[in-house]
């Protein structure tokens, strides 16, 4: 049968094509019985406070850095959004005086702006967000070189090359978008040899750091978290880390705050990946074939699927 034509964007694919059992069974799932979806190589958490959520998020980094000699450096690839943690890391490795000169960072996206990343001196500047709420904070004795922040430019020729230069990614974190992505692995257009069907699965794992076009859903999401919902002033396009590089980091760790996507979403992807349902309209849904996957929620972001009138 042919799929359902996008609700959102019908020149997309996105999670609105999905079958109505999928769409059903997700909505009727209770954070109790969420909690429960975990199975071997994917791992539900929950944190009951903030404070506890983004301190777990922040010591990632510092377990992760703390793996790091100079003999085998290794590192984190982190996102921005959500971007709480990133001053408790700084604060942590400062109060420890752990030296993290060895260790690396990668960043996960960029915004693309006239053929060109952005600026790390333009306001949405994903880069000028990690120097500014981490790394500059980090005492300048204890932190990395530069050489050791791998940011996506571009030309991703670089950025690519670094995963396979000796450091090995320990973690790589995320947030999810409302289009169930992780960074900006975002839906395809419904377009070409992908008009009737998204693409399969292992077309899209091919996928490596690249310049990508952004869902409508990405776009209106990053106007309301990050620009005051001013949707002219977000880009349309970006350059995203992709599965390729994604299934190179030994464990990915996904963390929902309920301040990006919302109750459905969030137990959509949780559903699918524990079910082991893979489908590229959902693309966090292809993390249900990497080896080693955890969700961490705030308890009080998950939220309730029922209807409420407001």
């Amino acid at each position: 049968m042919p799929r359902k034509v996008s609700s959102i964007a019908p020149d997309w694919w996105d999670y609105t094509t999905l079958d109505d059992d999928i769409i059903q069974a997700t909505a009727r799932l209770t954070p109790e019985k969420m909690l429960k979806l975990s199975r071997a190589g994917f791992k539900v958490v929950f944190y009951d406070t903030f404070e506890e959520f983004y301190l777990a998020e922040a010591l990632e980094y510092i377990n992760a850095w703390k793996q790091s000699t100079a003999d085998n450096p290794a590192g984190i690839c982190g996102p921005i959004g959500p971007t709480e943690q990133l001053p408790l890391v700084a604060q942590v490795v400062n109060e420890l005086n752990l030296n993290v000169r060895s260790a690396h960072f990668w960043g996960m996206d960029e915004w693309l702006l006239d053929g060109r990343e952005v600026p790390a001196s333009h306001p949405l500047s994903f880069e000028k967000a990690d120097r500014e709420l981490c790394f500059t904070r980090i005492r300048k004795e204890l932190r990395m070189p530069d050489a050791n922040l791998h940011f996506p430019k571009a030309d991703t020729s670089a950025y690519r090359k670094s995963w396979d230069a000796g450091a090995r990614c320990v973690v790589m974190q995320g947030g999810q978008g409302d289009v169930k992505h992780w960074a900006f692995n975002d839906p395809l257009p419904r377009m070409g040899k992908y008009k009737d069907q998204p693409p399969p699965a292992a077309e899209y794992r091919k996928l490596t750091t690249r310049v990508v076009d952004l869902h409508p859903l990405t776009i209106a999401q990053n106007a309301r978290t990050s620009g005051g919902g001013n949707i002219a002033l977000v880009p349309t396009k970006a350059i995203s880390v992709g599965p390729v590089e994604t299934w190179k980091a030994e464990k990915v760790s996904i963390w929902h705050a309920g301040k990006h996507d919302n109750p459905f979403g969030q137990r959509l992807t949780t559903f699918m990946i524990s079910q082991r349902i893979v489908d590229t309209c959902v693309p966090m849904s292809l993390l249900a074939d990497h080896p080693n996957v955890q969700f961490n929620f705030y308890r009080g972001g998950i939220g309730t699927c029922e209807v409420e009138m407001h």
